[in-house]
């Protein structure tokens, strides 16, 4: 398996493994509990190394990429980022990720289990576009910083981190090394992520996690992805391959903020040439005929957590499948996304033989305070 350039680090913090898309991962190190509840009152720092990196640069790149991409990207500024997603020709979604604006090139962060099948599609629709493709995954490493008090620890390193606006990054020094920090994250908390070469990354997190191991006092702490995915459920967001895919398109999803269904219509010199990007045409009759199922949250009665692929019920009619349930650390009960018939008013969730009630909530379920 693939090691991260933290690897050593989590060692010493007594971090339990996974192999997640061929990366050994800390899945915890105290309780996926206390790093889920330390995360929403004080910091937590992850390590996304595993994630995908892949840079772009050439003449052609933005025409490229509004290509490939569903959300228009010719209109952002530089040092900015945006969130969107990757569709194969019927719409759905190959992965959603975040591109970087550079001033002379560009970035995309993808998700670690579509990396490779992601670099085989860029590659194959660059044609004859001035387009160079570049992963920089094992080159460089990559860590998120979460919680409240983030900005109260980066600010004793940096006055103009903590100024910066969301979806919007920097890039800075650091002995000699340069790390790109955006504020930007997947908890639902305020944070930063930090992207930085990979030979020197453990030194630089040496800085961050100060107090050492078995701290509990630290404000910062490490957190596995066990807690990065409660986290995540908690705050609404999607995940790859629970209810994102190639057989779900982002309009069902409730991503249409991220999706540009005028691309084609674009003047010529915008960055597209008018062109359409991957699937839109399919994404174009989804919108008009309306999605036949939608994405929902669902709140339980009782303490037994809901799991992917579980029944969702209307009566005793099945009207659709849950993507994704924990028991909810911040609320202290069962929640659940799930897709639904458009029509459907679900009541409750088939856990084993018995059904157990559920009400429809807003997405998301938890909110951070502003």
């Amino acid at each position: 398996m693939n090691r991260t350039p933290f690897y050593q680090l989590h060692v010493d913090h007594g971090a339990k493994f996974v192999d997640f898309a061929g990366w050994e991962m800390p899945i915890m190190y105290r309780s996926i509990h206390e790093e889920h509840k330390h995360v929403r009152n004080s910091a937590g720092l992850f390590d996304v190394s595993h994630m995908g990196r892949i840079k772009f640069t050439g003449r052609q790149t933005r025409r490229f990429l509004e290509r490939v991409l569903t959300r228009r990207i010719s209109d952002m500024p530089e040092l900015s980022c945006r969130y969107s997603l990757i569709c194969n020709e019927r719409g759905g979604v190959r992965d959603d990720v975040i591109v970087y604006r550079f001033a002379d090139y560009w970035l995309l962060v993808v998700n670690a289990s579509n990396r490779e099948k992601i670099l085989a599609h860029l590659k194959a629709s660059v044609g004859d576009l001035a387009v160079k493709i570049e992963d920089q995954t094992t080159s460089t490493g990559m860590v998120a910083l979460q919680g409240p008090k983030v900005m109260e620890v980066v600010g004793t390193m940096s006055r103009e981190v903590p100024s910066l606006k969301r979806y919007h990054f920097c890039i800075k020094n650091l002995l000699i090394m340069k790390l790109i920090i955006s504020r930007t994250g997947y908890t639902g908390e305020d944070g930063i992520e930090i992207i930085m070469p990979g030979n020197m990354a453990a030194m630089a997190m040496k800085l961050w996690l100060r107090e050492g191991p078995g701290d509990q006092e630290a404000v910062l702490q490490p957190a596995g992805l066990g807690a990065r995915d409660s986290l995540r459920l908690e705050a609404g967001m999607p995940l790859y391959g629970h209810e994102l895919s190639e057989d779900i398109d982002p309009i069902s999803a409730g991503l249409a903020f991220a999706v540009s269904l005028d691309k084609d219509q674009m003047p010529a010199g915008a960055g597209s040439e008018g062109e359409p990007f991957i699937g839109q045409e399919a994404l174009k009759k989804i919108a008009a005929a309306g999605p036949v199922r939608r994405l929902v949250g669902l709140r339980l009665d009782g303490k037994r957590t809901p799991r992917q692929g579980m029944k969702v019920l209307q009566g005793d009619q099945t009207v659709g499948e849950v993507t994704s349930g924990c028991l909810s650390p911040t609320l202290g009960y069962p929640i659940a996304m799930a897709y639904v018939d458009s029509q459907a008013h679900p009541d409750g969730i088939l856990l084993g033989e018995q059904k157990t009630p559920a009400q429809e909530t807003p997405l998301p379920f938890y909110k951070r305070p502003q």
